[in-house]
């Protein structure tokens, strides 16, 4: 059997656990080989997982996605990479039953990029795909043989379903193009460096800290695990015998429920099982079993050395030494992490889950296997960084989550200044980071036409900078953005009840406040861990503000008379909020449903108000004239935000319970 030599190889998502090791492995073993690793660094990746290499001369690290063709054409030409292991991807399934488009997005389009690159370029003699044993669906409970490398695929989720389509991909790039692709299908992995969502390590954390460990269902669900140095060697020895064409499992036929899994945690850590262990409600779909034919690799010179209990103790020890390598990782240690963001599956209110699970904590020692640690005090299970504390929605996110209870703290950074915002997220340890901050123009946007720069800075450098920390830290950002970047056309006259939707591209130009709001959205979609809210013309219970849109124009002489969609912040401030619970992203039209004009609303505050109040109406023309930048006019359509939150009221009834019902100076007739 020949054996490849390769001389430069990219590998993909090597900031992540399992390709971490490979790389690790490979800069250790072959000094001669040049590895470059490609990582765009997302919540679960870390440079750290590649510090026993990164003084290594034969190693090179590119911050980057692999959706980026730009990018990886550019690798692939100066780096003269002749070898692609193909890691980055999506994940945890967790996940993809609530964001099941981002692993579309990474698992099939990012793997398409790779493969159309190597077409182009023609110089790639080895591409290895690396895939997953979910792919093949649920292995029957009474078969004594497992899944063979011909078999069908039946993937059962979102996930599966992803890693299966870009299988495909590589498949039919074999076979159209020549490219000489290899695959693989592996069991679960453990061992150091893992990112806690994933059970083992969420196990071990939650034991070290006295917690409850919640299983999904009864935990009879049956599952392979080989550790990760195993697995490295495993894809070395992929990577050097085997052939083109072929595809190859990773697996054992040493299987365990998750539930003795949880059980052997227990037992080392010195745990009363009784106590420690907790039954929640399963995932959506939950595969009971996945079982691999291990032979084929087998063939090749590989075999698992490290048993399980070995392997269990070293990865106890890792966790048990560096408690705090991924910071603050409460959110991964929920039992569904993502389970909130699922369409079609009943809400459940996961904080009081955890406190019911969390109320009778064990007593038993929380002492590792010749490791002494000392049980931590529980943390919060949310704790928010808002940016704006000067500003009118920042000021208003406090109060509510002193209302709630929710611990914060406001961040004392500037927006441009990286370090200054590292060191606020350090010190803060926030779960998820709100940023209220913005010029939004002194009293209104035409400031903004005459402070272009100033404008700049803090919408647009500011918000990225923010968020590109935010992404490196693994945080979700929420981001209050703006809907002044439309107004009415053709495709969305007024009146017509044809809103603007979050897809549809910004139209409206007349302000540099809305030029810089629709800059800094359209380079926002490149960043998975924000959350843009589009608020319009906000509104809310304080009429003595004089940001209020209704105090605007009840102390304007004359006003226009045009219907537009607006925010009422009483009702949606709670909202953003709970989006951050269930870790909503993308954009949100972040609008009550319908639109109310200017009219209606001084209608509004004559009835509820002031029986007197009298107003004026004139032109926009005539408008024109007393402002120095157009203002916009739209209907947003909250199609999307009403489907999350059914709830939601409609604009004009909003107005009235949250604003002018509690303000009532009129008696009611």
């Amino acid at each position: 059997m020949a054996t490849y030599e390769p001389k430069n190889i990219l590998i993909t998502g090597a900031a992540g656990f399992i390709a971490s090791h490979v790389a690790n492995r490979l800069v250790r073993n072959y000094l001669h080989y040049k590895i470059v690793v490609l990582d765009k660094l997302d919540y679960c990746s870390s440079l750290k997982n590649l510090n026993p290499s990164r003084a290594s001369p034969n190693l090179k690290f590119v911050k980057g996605d692999i959706a980026s063709a730009d990018l990886v054409n550019h690798l692939l030409v100066t780096e003269s990479i002749d070898t692609i292991m193909h890691f980055a991807a999506q994940t945890h399934v967790d996940n993809s039953f609530g964001n099941s488009f981002e692993f579309t997005k990474n698992n099939i389009y990012g793997t398409h990029v790779l493969l159309e690159a190597c077409k182009v370029t023609g110089q790639i003699r080895r591409f290895i795909h690396v895939s997953t044993d979910e792919v093949y669906g649920e292995t029957d409970e009474d078969a004594v043989v497992g899944n063979h490398e011909a078999s069908q695929l039946l993937p059962t989720n979102p996930y599966s379903a992803t890693k299966a389509g870009a299988e495909m991909l590589v498949m039919a790039y074999g076979r159209s193009y020549g490219l000489p692709v290899i695959t693989t299908r592996g069991n679960n992995v453990y061992g150091p460096n893992q990112f806690p969502e994933k059970l083992i390590p969420k196990f071990i954390l939650l034991a070290m800290r006295g917690l409850p460990l919640p299983i999904h269902g009864d935990g009879s669900n049956v599952r392979s695990y080989l550790y990760c140095e195993d697995v490295a060697e495993a894809f070395e020895v992929v990577l050097h015998k085997g052939e083109v064409g072929h595809v190859y499992n990773i697996g054992t036929v040493k299987e365990r429920r998750v539930i003795d899994v949880a059980k052997d945690i227990c037992r080392l850590f010195g745990l009363d099982t009784e106590k420690v262990i907790r039954f929640v409600e399963n995932r959506p779909f939950n595969d009971q079993r996945y079982f691999l034919d291990d032979q084929k690799l087998k063939r090749l010179g590989w075999a698992e050395c490290t048993p399980w209990e070995e392997g269990l103790k070293k990865t106890i020890e890792w966790y048990t030494t560096n408690p705090d390598y991924w910071g603050d990782v409460t959110g991964a240690l929920l039992p569904h992490p993502r389970m909130l963001m699922t369409p079609g599956v009943e809400r459940h209110n996961w904080t009081e889950e955890i406190k019911s699970l969390t109320s009778s904590p064990a007593e038993a020692s929380t002492t590792a296997p010749a490791t002494s640690t000392k049980r931590t005090t529980e943390k919060p299970l949310y704790k928010f960084l808002i940016y704006g504390r000067t500003g009118w929605i920042g000021g208003l996110l406090g109060k509510i989550c002193d209302k709630q209870g929710i611990p914060y703290e406001y961040g004392k950074g500037r927006l441009e200044e990286r370090s200054q915002l590292l060191d606020d997220i350090r010190n803060v340890k926030p779960t998820h980071v709100f940023n209220a901050a913005g010029v939004t123009g002194r009293p209104n946007v035409d400031w903004c036409e005459t402070h272009k720069q100033h404008t700049i800075r803090t919408n647009v450098v500011g918000t990225l900078n923010l968020a590109d920390v935010c992404r490196e830290q693994g945080l979700l950002m929420i981001n209050y953005a703006t809907g002044c970047i439309f107004e009415y056309d053709a495709k969305h006259p007024e009146g017509s009840g044809i809103g603007f939707k979050e897809e549809d591209t910004p139209n409206f130009t007349g302000s540099f406040y809305s030029k810089t709001k629709a800059m800094v959205e359209e380079l926002l979609k490149e960043y998975d861990n924000v959350c843009t809210l589009r608020v319009r013309m906000p509104i809310s219970s304080d009429l003595s503000n004089p940001r209020n849109f209704i105090t605007k124009i009840a102390r304007y002489d004359k006003v226009v008379d045009i219907p537009n969609s607006m925010t009422i912040l009483d009702e949606l401030l709670p909202i953003s909020i709970e989006m951050a619970k269930r870790d909503c992203r993308g954009i949100w039209n972040f609008t009550n449903p319908g639109v109310v004009s200017h009219n209606e609303i001084l209608e509004m505050y004559k009835k509820y108000i002031s029986a007197d109040f009298k107003w004026t109406n004139f032109t926009l023309e005539e408008q024109a004239k007393v402002i120095v930048a157009p203002r916009s006019n739209n209907e947003m359509d909250a199609s999307k935000l009403k489907a999350e939150f059914p709830q939601l009221l409609s604009i004009k009834d909003s107005l009235i319970k949250y604003v002018f019902e509690p303000n009532r100076k009129v008696p009611a007739s």
